[in-house]
């Protein structure tokens, strides 16, 4: 829609049944028919540096994860770069894909997954919950959608407004194992026992590892264990 008409801000689309789920570099996401929300929404910007996208990924982290503290979803953190998690278990992942003007993001299509009520998954997904899993509850996904959507809108306004240290304080207050000792593994399958401290300028892991040196690690260069 957006690269062959004019789109108004916040175009919301909306499906129930998603056949061909992806996520960061390829993965795969997979949701029930009917059970879950799987939506994406447009965002036009007119001056958001290409050099400030994880402020992009941290507003957007934080939207869903506010909506879902509203909600008392118990023990929900945002695993690095945007996993949304309950009890240590992924409920929901998010995709932006970025149109640029020269070193401006102009647009950003941002996808999101949540697993809402559905309460079985594929046995190679043995670390997938869902909100109702977590709560007990079964939720009206359109009245989830607008808080989330709603709460998106008030996360943008604040990345319009350059409010970007506010943001990045809120996101590391609720990212998964800061400044917790945690075994991880490499791209090279190496083990290492390491302490999430930040999130560089360029939106990479900043780990501490054991003799007190600090790496840094893109998205598919380091695991959780």
């Amino acid at each position: 829609m957006a690269s062959n008409s004019v789109v108004e801000n916040f175009t919301v689309v909306v499906t129930e049944n998603q056949v061909k789920g992806r996520g960061q570099h390829g993965s795969v996401w997979e949701s029930e028919a009917g059970k879950n929300l799987i939506f994406s929404v447009f965002v036009a910007f007119y001056s958001l540096n290409l050099s400030d996208k994880k402020y992009l990924n941290y507003a957007v982290s934080l939207a869903v994860f506010e909506v879902l503290q509203q909600e008392n979803i118990s023990g929900i953190a945002i695993k690095w770069p945007n996993d949304i998690l309950s009890a240590k278990k992924k409920i929901g992942g998010i995709l932006i894909e970025n149109s640029l003007k020269g070193a401006k993001i102009s647009s950003s299509v941002i996808g999101i997954g949540l697993n809402v009520n559905q309460t079985s998954f594929s046995s190679s997904l043995e670390n997938a919950s869902s909100l109702k899993l977590s709560s007990n509850r079964t939720f009206d996904l359109e009245q989830l959608l607008i808080e989330i959507v709603t709460s998106l809108k008030s996360k943008i306004s604040l990345l319009n407004a350059k409010a970007f240290e506010s943001i990045e304080t809120s996101y590391l207050n609720v990212l998964y194992k800061k400044n917790i000792p945690t075994m991880f593994k490499d791209s090279n399958d190496v083990l290492f026992m390491g302490i999430i401290r930040g999130i560089s300028k360029d939106g990479k892991l900043q780990v501490e590892i054991e003799d007190e040196t600090f790496k840094e690690f893109g998205i598919k260069e380091i695991s959780f264990l």
